[in-house]
């Protein structure tokens, strides 16, 4: 899938939101690949999480908390 606001392989935190909001499976792989190999990355992924999981009602929210908790208990392990 090619996202809107990846550019080369650069996860902005634009982009971050929409592999996680419009994003499938392999778009995912490549996100927690870099999130593993890169914590400024897995930052990213916090604060797009952090900020839009606060609505209840947010679309997606299943796939933002998931992200979420995933990079917490990421940071926790890797450091």
């Amino acid at each position: 899938m090619q996202h809107r606001h990846l550019q080369s392989q650069e996860f902005t935190p634009a982009a971050v939101d929409d592999i996680i909001r419009r994003g499938g499976w392999r778009d995912w792989v490549a996100l927690r690949r870099a999130a593993h190999r890169d914590a400024e990355v897995r930052e990213r992924i916090r604060r797009v999480c952090g900020s839009l999981t606060r609505e209840p009602r947010q679309e997606n929210a299943q796939r933002l908390s998931f992200w979420n908790k995933y990079v917490q208990r990421l940071s926790a392990t890797v450091g």
